[in-house]
């Protein structure tokens, strides 16, 4: 039985190329021109009383998942963290002075595989980052890490949650063993659940599985019995991420064969089933990709208002600041959006010359904050009131986006939303199709119809 949210005709005449909008303006709108300068100045300029999030990433990986668009080195040389987390170090290093009276209410490692390092790095690190920044104890924080369950034993899954990690996220994609062989990423279930257990035996907050639907193999069988699986572990978040071959894009997915994929029509057929069963089973559908349990903060946080969307994709505490550590890092302060340069080699020359490794980024003016504020209401509420933009921006939004709420009519017509002398609302079929809704408040997109440079909305 198809879910409320699911609408094969209208998937069929919406699902054109679009941003995810973990960002707006998007990363697309970074360029080279945006300077060091221009990242710290944003970082003195933004408000020094509010929170900040942390995001560190480790781009190593010892195994390669054929799937996988990270950016990440593959290696099974374990000295080459060493020169890593002295770099990371100094780059911490350039920033705290900036921001080491601010709270670090948040902070979330990601990769590649953050436990490449050992325990005693990243126990140095996090000492580092308490020598250095306001962290947070005694769980006040939110601190999160992204693990390889093949990789860890329930030693460091102990190690980690004293370390003061209190949420783990691990993937998984998929459980079913001939997929696994496919993308190159043999994990048995009794892994899987044995870090799952281990972490709610030593305390956990929250748990996180990542699955991906469009992998080689799957159909809609195979991937409903992975949900039956999972249903078993009963994670407390779960992201549900479809699978975009752009082999050319991305080397790794050239050893995926394309008549190894599931045809369209069949991963349409797994994602309706998977938010059904999911929904069935008592996940609050987030919208896109993202499901959570009822009492889950990212679900609390949905009913609250405070849900927020960035880098990472759907995350609580919106006030915080994002500063971004490591290669390829994003960081979002203020009014200024700034990318660290990608590769390790770039990234260590930059920062011994003791410099900030900024490749990119963006300052973005009035209007980006305006569309800002509403893309972000709209994907992450599914709801906006003029009046909230009105008495934010000291702005008409009727007179402002005239244009743009005419372009709503088609959608209104196909139930996909409700525009009124209030506000805008969404229809339970538009949770699938938000990207496109977003769209349409999207001043570049418009104007420079880069849609071909993004995935297909679903």
């Amino acid at each position: 039985m198809a879910s409320k949210y699911f609408s094969r005709a209208l998937i069929d005449k919406y699902n054109i190329s679009g941003p995810r909008y973990t960002s707006y303006p998007t990363a697309v709108e970074f360029h080279g021109n945006f300077q060091a300068a221009d990242f710290s100045n944003g970082i003195r300029q933004s408000d020094a009383t509010k929170p900040v999030s942390l995001y560190i990433h480790v781009p190593f990986c010892d195994t390669l998942c054929y799937y996988c668009a990270c950016n990440k080195v593959i290696t099974r040389d374990y000295t080459k963290s060493v020169q890593f987390i002295d770099k990371l170090k100094k780059e911490m290093a350039l920033i705290a002075p900036l921001i080491k009276d601010r709270q670090v209410l948040q902070m979330h490692w990601g990769g590649g595989t953050p436990t490449f390092l050992t325990d005693e790095q990243i126990q140095d690190i996090i000492q580092f980052l308490h020598d250095n920044f306001t962290m947070l104890n005694n769980d006040e924080g939110e601190y999160g890490i992204e693990i390889d369950p093949r990789a860890v034993t329930p030693e460091r899954i102990r190690n980690l949650r004293e370390m003061g990690f209190n949420r783990l996220s691990l993937g998984v994609q998929d459980v079913n063993p001939e997929v696994q062989k496919a993308v190159h990423r043999i994990q048995p279930n009794e892994i899987t659940e044995g870090v799952l257990n281990t972490a709610r035996e030593v305390g956990f907050v929250s748990t996180n599985l990542d699955l991906i639907y469009g992998l080689p193999f799957q159909n809609e069988t195979s991937f409903d019995q992975t949900l039956d699986q999972v249903l078993q572990w009963r994670p407390d978040r779960l992201s549900v991420f479809n699978y975009a071959h752009l082999p050319h894009l991305f080397k790794p997915q050239k050893r995926i064969l394309a008549e190894d994929l599931p045809s369209a029509d069949e991963k349409l057929n797994i994602l309706d089933n998977a938010i059904s069963k999911l929904s069935d089973n008592g996940y609050d559908f987030i919208g896109m990709d993202h499901f959570a349990l009822p009492d889950d903060e990212l679900s609390l946080a949905q009913k609250d208002g405070s849900l927020h969307r960035n880098f990472q994709g759907y995350t609580t505490h919106g006030e915080c600041d994002l500063i971004g550590f490591g290669p390829s890092a994003i960081s979002q302060v203020g009014q200024v959006y700034s990318q660290n340069l990608k590769t390790l080699d770039e990234y260590y020359d930059s920062l011994d010359k003791n410099n900030l490794p900024v490749w990119r980024g963006k300052i973005l003016d009035e209007d980006d904050l305006i569309r800002r504020a509403v893309i972000v209401q709209l994907i992450c509420q599914f709801q906006l009131e003029f009046d909230d933009i009105n008495q934010q921006f000291a702005i008409d939004f009727q007179s402002y986006f005239a244009d743009e709420l005419s372009d709503y009519k088609a959608m209104q017509k196909d139930n996909l939303l409700t525009v009124d002398e209030k506000g805008i609302k969404i229809h339970a079929p538009g949770r699938l199709l938000i990207r496109n809704i977003c769209m349409i408040f999207d001043k570049y997109l418009q104007r420079m119809q880069r849609q071909i440079s993004f995935s297909k909305t679903i």
